[in-house]
């Protein structure tokens, strides 16, 4: 444990609430996010469940309303001793200064060529904060030795190892991808590799030393495709796979999208790393409730059906979820052949029986039997399916979770056509569940769902008619959606939410749920695999309660957010009144429902 010292101020540091069991820790400047970071990385307070450091805020995220309450108490007014604060590793970074920048960013530091290599190479390099994407962490060093704009129109690729500078912080891209640093070398070396016990090279606080070599450097990665999770992830070992490797599903056809999916990897934040898994985690802790899994079982998920299996081996599944209609249809090979017909003219051929088909059952436990298909078609209510087997599909973990994260590229492929899925053994002592009725009344084209929210963090940054505009018409789900984020669209003659403050926020942590409101006016919903920070202000946040609506909204699902008191979730009766982000919420005596 830390020996950092703790002392308690009498000017507390503003906290705004995001969502009922996270917050914000508004900072004095990066020392203060350093160090309060450093110290809650080394004690971290009961529940505390996510830690993600920023440009000038910290987010903690807690399992219970009542624990983050008690932390928001406490560490408003808490003091660190900087001195106590403990760095990181060491890490030597070679790197060939010949960036397309290099020579844009001597002019902006009016400085040689040689002297920006000089001044990024003899300073130390911090790390101070992640988020961006995995691997990808910000640098800072005493003095602001290198201190540049972004470039004015962003690159649509940067290659990997592309060492960069933007305001005061340096960075290594660890993938290709899109961005707007100023780009003065690159490196070979992998700042993201699954295949370490530690992915990330670099965390927060490490620290970095440059240093300038004349060596060819190659790409870190294939510009074309960035490293595929699946190849690091090594094959599946005796603990991993428990039980049978003769019981398989094969997918047949995976419709428009059939992902694997638990209940997330939550706690990596600060790599860049969602905490990701199912989008419906209510329907798919019901699917392996009802086959006798323990909840945190790997389920399949799947967007709109048509969606096919195959058993090979006898199984028990469950569908949860979205309303659909799913069909079993019999193994033709055991299909009872009849004796050919005497009466046949000759070239006539017998009419052969078309295999049974029957209704599967919807939040029921059924059998698949070997060689049988499982047919799920497009739902009636609802978006997202979750098939559920008995024994849990065996594929490898990556970061502790067999959960596919869309964003970050961590976790298994998306299924396609002829992929085997392993099934596991069941546990003795579980067993088969009961019929258990929808987990709510499922969202559906053109009809009004409503989903609740607590204003905050960023609610301040718009006006009333902003916030009126939010919470007082109907919207309209987009087809641009997907597990990231729900697009809205307005309806006809509906207003776009105005802002009472101008400029840009700073990057900072957000949770799932969170409604960030870009320039347009129009906001978009985070879903399970949301960018662990963004640069948009959030006017609101959905309960976690309503979060499996939000994940089973189609397109064209119309939307009424509703804003309501973060502890007893009754309507406020004035939203636009006063900012709600940053009053105190809650108590240790009145606790409230828990979201």
């Amino acid at each position: 444990m830390s020996t950092t010292a703790v002392e308690f101020t009498h000017q507390p540091r503003p906290i705004r609430w995001s969502g009922t069991k996270a917050f914000l820790i508004e900072c004095a400047d990066l020392n203060d996010v350093v160090s309060i970071h450093t110290h809650l990385t080394n004690n971290p307070l009961p529940g505390q469940r996510e830690l993600l450091a920023a440009a000038r805020t910290v987010m903690v995220a807690f399992d219970s309303r009542p624990r983050a309450v008690g932390a928001a108490q406490l560490l408003a007014t808490m003091q660190y001793d900087d001195a106590a604060t403990v760095a990181g590793k060491t890490i030597l970074i070679p790197v060939v200064y010949d960036g397309e920048d290099l020579r844009a960013v001597a002019d902006l530091t009016n400085l040689s060529v040689e002297g920006v290599i000089q001044a990024h190479t003899s300073a130390e390099w911090k790390g101070a904060f992640g988020g961006f994407a995995p691997g990808f962490t910000y640098l800072v060093a005493d003095n602001d030795p290198l201190n540049v704009p972004r470039r004015e129109t962003p690159r649509t690729a940067v290659p990997a190892g592309s060492v960069a500078l933007a305001g005061n912080f340096s960075a290594v891209y660890p993938r290709r991808s899109p961005g707007g640093w100023q780009l003065i070398g690159r490196t070979n070396e992998r700042m993201w590799d699954l295949g370490r016990e530690n992915p990330a090279l670099v965390r927060p606080g490490d620290i970095v030393k440059y240093e300038a070599t004349r060596e060819t450097i190659s790409a870190v990665v294939p510009d074309s495709e960035p490293e595929s999770a699946s190849e690091a992830t090594p094959e599946v070992t005796s603990d991993q796979a428990v039980g049978s490797t003769s019981t398989y599903l094969e997918i047949i056809d995976p419709g428009l999208q059939t992902l694997l999916q638990d209940l997330g990897r939550p706690g990596f934040g600060d790599l860049g790393v969602s905490a990701s898994g199912a989008a419906d985690k209510a329907s798919a802790r019901q699917a392996n409730r009802v086959v006798g899994n323990d909840s945190d079982l790997a389920v399949l998920e799947n967007v709109l059906g048509e969606l096919e299996l195959r058993a090979f081996g006898n199984v028990i599944v469950a569908i949860t979820g979205a309303e659909v209609k799913a069909f079993v249809t019999q193994n033709p090979a055991l299909m009872e052949i009849p004796e050919p017909s005497e009466d046949l003219e000759e070239g006539e051929e017998e009419e052969l029986p078309e295999p049974e088909v029957r209704r599967a059952p919807l939040r029921t436990a059924f059998s698949l039997y070997d060689g049988e298909t499982l047919r799920i078609e497009a739902p009636e209510a609802g978006l997202r399916t979750y098939v559920a087997v008995r024994g849990g599909f065996m594929v490898p973990e990556v970061l502790g979770s067999r959960a596919t994260d869309s964003m970050s590229g961590v976790g298994p492929e998306p299924l396609a056509k002829g992929k085997v899925l392993p099934v596991g053994q069941a546990k003795r002592n579980n067993s088969v569940g009961s019929d258990e009725p929808a987990t709510g009344v499922l969202p559906m084209i053109g009809k009004v769902t409503t989903l609740r929210i607590t204003l905050g963090p960023r609610d301040d940054w718009f006006d009333e008619a902003g916030i009126s505009a939010l919470t007082e018409q109907e919207w309209t789900a987009t087809s641009q959606s997907n597990r990231i984020g729900v697009r809205f669209e307005l309806p006809a003659g509906g207003r776009p939410m105005t802002r009472a403050k101008d400029g840009e926020l700073a990057s900072e942590g957000a949770v799932p749920g969170s409604l960030q409101i870009p320039p347009s006016g129009l906001p978009v919903l985070f879903l399970a695999d949301h960018p662990v920070t963004g640069g948009y202000p959030v006017a609101g946040v959905v309960i976690e309660r309503d979060m499996p609506l939000a994940a089973q909204l189609p397109p064209g699902a119309k939307i009424r957010f509703t804003a309501v008191d973060p502890d007893t979730f009754l309507p406020l009766e004035n939203p636009t009144s006063t900012s709600s982000s940053t009053r105190p919420q809650g108590s240790e005596k009145n606790e409230g429902p828990s979201a």
